[in-house]
């Protein structure tokens, strides 16, 4: 007994030595490799098993395995995840882990159902994430859009013109057509969908990320974008303390200051975050000087576990002086930074053209956690935008260089009898201001529950009522006391009605004047009496309901979505028409006669109301860790922009419009490993009975040209990827290739600045070439860290098949292919061993090798044998030069 005792209590010891020899313990420390901050909270787990650990508040772990090998897999929200094979027990020291390039999950803290991100949805699409890092290095001197150019089928273009008047075109769509969101505020313009990037010019400063879906895209509300969507997801009230300042230079006496702060969340759930800019610059181009601020200020409150509300408003009130596209014959002979919309009057500067805007915005985010399952999210929002841009009426006065030659206006207008000027009473010249006014109220909400462990379910509403005001005031009388106007009125038929022997009207005249500047514009009112030229205003409400059913699965997903909506539109025009007593014959007046006063109470146009939906599904299916398919169909019926409604700028309805429609499909495929990810995505887009409008200058005058009931078929291919071959070295690439034409006829239909119509004629355009946009895109960037907390990038880009941007046509101008190359510095020197405080320095250089190209063109006059050509091109065609070499500097102080 005692023996087999004894063997029993050997055989037990062995067994435990054996386990013992067998445990394997790994550890590591696991940080973020920019800042080598730890990351604590982060998982880890083995491999096929459920044996896991948590990062401590060092970003220490220990876990013990009874397997003599493995791998372990570490993740953490906002990072790729990272698989480390061990044998035995191993320390792995620090393990450092990248930023998800397209997550966005970390920056969303309110509003997480309004925010229509790609992973808010398994179902993938074509998608592109700019994250805030890049955003504060690249920006540099440039606007928001300049950070999208290393984007697949993104081109920017314009930015010549001045602070802010950059274009983006998504797939080839302009940005009117690409629906642009904020904290899930729609703020594309609501007559016209138009994008005036001056009036986001701190969208910089304030953007936590921006997400670019190109296509289909996933965003659940009732709008319907061509192109895309593009999300700026923008900071909200910070949970940490603290704060920074910034200090940025750049060419052509550029420099901005930022300060920003915050409070971090007290333990009854308060927090407030402000950050204030100022900027200010001469511009890249003669005569395109701007200054401008940007103000956000955020207060948040977190009551309990299921309620999160923020509140914020941001406005960036700015000016800046314009340049007008010109003949290449002329950049040929004045220089390629050329602008003549400027001159001086008693040796200072003064400036024809000036666009001046203040636009703020509010809204508030409620976040309510129903239950475990199910969520609600709504943003109300509003926006107050006042502003417009200047321009000449008379005749201007020139040097003999070409520019405005104000000291000659000024006497020629002192000569004037009694400083009464006007058409018909004398001449003269001034400065107008053409404002533009909105009031912008809205909500979306989003409802959304998980019906079962596969299926989730979402339903919500889109709601905005929008007011706007469009006229004309004197912006500077140039010595002038007076402006006087006469008009020729018209009925509601836009037939013109001629009382008395002239058919003339005095509308009387004006002395008052508003000077061109954001915060003056932001608070003036103008009576009837003191408007010029034109006074019309509009009202545009809207209704949405939306849903979207998705099924999940192991590896396969499918979703639904489809949209309703309701656009009402009613215009308003107080100054052109005549009232029913005057129409009939009634009125006795003649010429020079002051108009009653009812004449200027203005007559309502009918009402139009327009109905349009959308609906889009798409399945994917995923393949091992690596492999993801998936495609993506949709259809839309989207109602006309209401400056397409009302025809000529009057109230007369156009017969010709009706909703467009847009059929899409795309395919894609996505791979994902450890060092190396890569997507590619096939599109084709089909988009009828469309309205494309473009402007050109001819003999110093801005004309419009329209095109109706026009059709574009967008197909084509993008790649990008991206690799780490080193842990301290990333590659980016990317390649887009189109084919976007326009298919079949299409009404065309010129009008000047002032809105007369100078012609119309229908057009065979069928194959044409879209315009405005490249259609061959490549490129390849690099970000390499030398050492610790120092590193440098590069970006280079190659842009073919650009064509003119003359809206529809059938032979279209192909511009010449062109290449950039950008390069920037970090370097960060942190001031604790924490690193909550750090000095960062930025060094951006732009179009490194001074590459002279042609950006855009606003004509296509084809080179004959006898023509002066530039690069084969025409130079009597009108455009934009692109940048040179430019450059900008910067310090960071974080606290």
């Amino acid at each position: 007994m005692k023996n087999i005792t004894q063997n029993l209590f050997f055989a037990i010891i062995m067994v435990f030595s054996t386990v013992s020899f067998a445990q394997s313990i790994v550890s590591g420390t696991v940080i973020e490799p920019e800042t080598n901050m730890p990351l604590p909270g982060a998982n880890i787990l083995i491999k096929g098993t459920s044996i896991g650990a948590t990062t401590d508040f060092d970003g220490n772990f220990t876990i013990t395995s009874d397997a003599t090998s493995g791998q372990i897999v570490i993740s953490y929200i906002g990072y790729e995840s990272k698989t480390i094979s061990f044998t035995g027990s191993k320390a792995l020291g620090k393990i450092r882990l990248e930023q998800n390039e397209t997550s966005l999950d970390e920056v969303v803290i309110v509003g997480s159902g309004i925010i229509d991100l790609a992973e808010g949805r398994k179902t993938p699409v074509a998608v592109s994430t700019i994250r805030a890092k890049e955003i504060q290095q690249k920006i540099g001197s440039q606007d928001i859009s300049a950070t999208m150019v290393n984007t697949p089928s993104v081109y920017v273009s314009g930015a010549s013109g001045g602070f802010g008047d950059s274009q983006i075109s998504v797939r080839g769509f302009e940005q009117d057509n690409t629906a642009y969101l904020l904290n899930g505020q729609p703020i594309n313009g609501m007559e016209d969908g138009k994008m005036y990037w001056s009036n986001w010019s701190g969208m910089n400063d304030i953007a936590s990320a921006i997400q670019i879906q190109r296509g289909l895209g996933s965003s659940k509300l009732a709008i319907s974008s061509v192109g895309g969507t593009v999300n700026f997801v923008t900071k909200s009230t910070e949970s940490q303390q603290g704060g920074f300042l910034y200090g940025g230079f750049a060419n052509d006496n550029y420099y901005k200051s930022t300060v920003g702060y915050n409070s971090g969340k007290s333990e009854s759930g308060w927090g407030t975050s402000f950050l204030f800019t100022h900027w200010q610059g001469d511009g890249y181009n003669d005569g395109t000087y701007g200054q401008g601020q940007n103000y956000f200020f955020s207060i948040g409150y977190t009551p309990n576990e299921k309620h999160n509300f923020n509140f914020l408003i941001t406005g960036a009130p700015q000016w800046h002086d314009q340049n007008w596209s010109k003949s290449i014959s002329t950049y040929q002979e004045y220089g390629r930074k050329y602008n003549n919309n400027y001159g001086y009057y008693n040796g200072e500067y003064m400036s024809e053209r000036r666009n001046f805007y203040h636009k703020p915005v509010a809204n508030l985010n409620w976040d309510y956690k129903i239950s475990e399952k199910s969520n609600l999210s709504t943003v109300l929002y509003a926006s107050w935008g006042r502003g417009g841009g200047t321009g000449n009426l008379g005749s201007v006065i020139r040097t003999d260089d070409g520019y405005i030659d104000y000291d000659a206006i000024y006497a020629e207008n002192e000569a004037i009898e009694d400083g009464a000027g006007g058409y018909g009473y004398g001449g003269g010249y001034i400065t107008r201001s053409s404002i533009n006014a909105h009031s912008w109220y809205g909500a979306v909400s989003n409802f959304e529950t998980e019906l079962s462990d596969y299926i989730t379910f979402n339903v919500g509403l889109d709601l905005r009522t929008y007011y706007g005001e469009h006229y004309r005031v004197v912006e500077n009388f140039h010595g002038l006391e007076t402006w006087n106007e006469n008009i020729t009125l018209r009925d509601q038929n836009n037939n013109h009605q001629r009382y008395g022997y002239a058919g003339e009207y005095k509308i009387g005249s004006t002395n008052r004047d508003m000077a061109a500047n954001p915060w003056t514009a932001m608070f003036a009112e103008f009576r009837e009496d003191e408007k010029i030229g034109y006074s019309n205003d509009e009202r545009i409400s809207y209704g949405g309901l939306f849903t979207q059913m998705e099924y999940s699965k192991d590896n396969f997903s499918t979703f639904f979505q489809g949209s309703l909506s309701s656009q009402h539109h009613q215009r308003f025009d107080h100054y052109q028409y005549a009232d029913q007593s005057l129409i009939d014959g009634t009125s006795p007046q003649g010429t020079g006669t002051p108009l009653p006063d009812n004449i200027t109470d203005g007559v309502d146009s009918e009402k139009v109301n327009n109905v349009g939906f959308n609906v889009k599904a798409g399945a994917a299916y995923i393949i091992g860790d690596s492999h993801k398919f998936f495609g993506n169909i949709g259809y839309y019926s989207r109602q006309p922009y209401h400056d397409n409604i009302y025809l000529n700028f009057t109230n007369q309805i156009n017969p010709l419009t009706e909703n467009e429609k847009i059929f899409g499909l795309e395919l894609g495929y996505s791979f994902a490993s450890q060092n190396f990810t890569a997507n590619v995505n096939l599109y084709r887009t089909s988009w009828k009975d469309r309205v494309v409008t473009t402007s050109y200058i001819e003999d110093e005058f801005l004309f419009y040209k329209t095109n109706q009931g026009v059709e574009q078929l967008h197909s084509g291919i993008e790649i990008d990827a991206a690799y780490r071959p080193i842990m301290d070295l990333k590659i980016k690439g990317f390649l887009s290739l189109g084919d976007w034409e326009y298919k079949g006829n299409a009404e065309t239909r010129i009008s000047d600045e002032n809105q007369n119509v100078i012609s119309t004629e229908v057009q065979d355009v069928d194959g044409g070439k879209v315009g405005n946009a490249a259609q061959f895109t490549v490129g390849i960037g690099a970000d390499y860290r030398i050492f610790e907390r120092f590193s440098v990038d590069a970006d280079f880009r190659f842009y073919d098949k650009l064509y003119a941007s003359v809206g529809a046509v059938k032979d279209n101008l192909e511009l010449p292919s062109y290449n950039l190359v950008d390069m920037g510095v970090s370097y960060s020197l942190p001031l604790d061993n924490d690193f909550k405080k750090s000095i960062d320095f930025r060094f951006n250089l732009n179009n490194v090798f001074d590459y002279v190209y042609l950006s855009d063109l606003s004509s296509n006059i084809a080179a004959e044998p006898e023509d002066e050509t530039y690069k084969g091109i025409n130079v009597a065609n009108q455009g934009y030069f692109g940048f040179g070499r430019t450059w900008s500097a910067s310090v960071r102080f974080n606290f």
